[in-house]
């Protein structure tokens, strides 16, 4: 690390701390030339993927565009901020996990329902009438079977055991 006020790379680090998130190192140095002090932040650089949207268009990965869309869903809803976040998390890493450099929106949107449909059903119908476009009543009616089934094979399974 140069030091900023004389240019030289002989600097030491003298103390090295974690701030209280757990999510940067902040180091003290210390200047072996000039014997000035100075502070430097570690932190990760993550690089999330390219969005690639249903016209072709590629942008930037935005977590509070995601978070919109969350809102919009559970407006209303009782669910609090936390689950939010925690679902935000989720889809966050499993888009790094995935490790490739583009994301289909359709993806998103998927696994946004997949969060949504754990958190609260009817946020969940709501995203999914105009994430996959519901033209009449029957596609909610569909919908709405396919959580009904899956509440009664969970119901099952949690009997069985």
């Amino acid at each position: 690390m140069k030091c900023p006020f004389c240019g030289t790379d002989d600097t030491q680090v003298i103390d090295s701390r974690v701030n209280d998130e757990g999510d940067s190192i902040r180091r003290r140095r210390k200047c072996g030339a000039c014997d000035k002090r100075f502070t430097t932040y570690e932190t990760a650089e993550l690089h999330l993927p390219q969005v690639v949207k249903q016209n072709g268009t590629r942008e930037e990965f935005k977590r509070e565009k995601l978070r919109v869309s969350f809102t919009r869903a559970l407006h209303k809803r009782p669910v609090p901020t936390e689950y939010v976040d925690k679902a935000l998390d989720h889809v966050t890493q499993k888009i790094l996990a995935r490790g490739e450099r583009e994301v289909h929106a359709r993806d998103l949107g998927e696994m946004v329902m997949h969060e949504l449909k754990m958190m609260d059903k009817v946020a969940y119908i709501r995203f999914a009438s105009v994430y996959r476009s519901f033209s009449d009543v029957d596609d909610f009616n569909d919908v709405i079977r396919d959580l009904d089934k899956q509440a009664v094979s969970a119901k099952r399974r949690s009997t069985d055991t």
